[in-house]
């Protein structure tokens, strides 16, 4: 269920990402709220919205990420390369792209156990 928020509210979120850069004072300021107004306070009245709000963020640049990656990988001579993988791989796994380990398992005969049986 969302909760219904106020005119500010919504701006606060709207340009917290895009104008104020992330910076959530400025954030405050864009969205017109009391320079007395508690900047903890509107985080903590917001938090779960905030955390929406990243989420989806590092989802709309997770293609960028992965637009680097492979970047890196047709021009590995680039400056600072080392780096942009580092945050490109942060970025992925952030996402939900993070690398995955298989392990297989081979086994020749063995023992098979079952639960045991109702009684009923």
């Amino acid at each position: 269920m969302t909760r219904q928020l106020s005119e500010q509210q919504q701006l606060f979120l709207q340009v917290l990402f895009e104008d104020a850069g992330g910076s959530v004072v400025r954030a405050k300021e864009l969205a017109g709220y009391a320079k007395s107004t508690s900047t903890t306070s509107i985080v903590k009245s917001l938090k779960e919205e905030i955390a929406d709000h990243t989420q989806m963020y590092i989802a709309r640049n997770a293609p960028q990420a992965a637009v680097a990656m492979v970047s890196g990988l047709t021009d590995p001579t680039q400056l600072g390369i080392k780096d942009k993988m580092n945050a490109a791989k942060d970025m992925m796994d952030r996402a939900g792209f993070a690398k995955t380990e298989k392990v297989e398992v081979k086994t020749t005969g063995g023992i098979m156990l079952l639960p045991p049986k109702n009684s009923d």
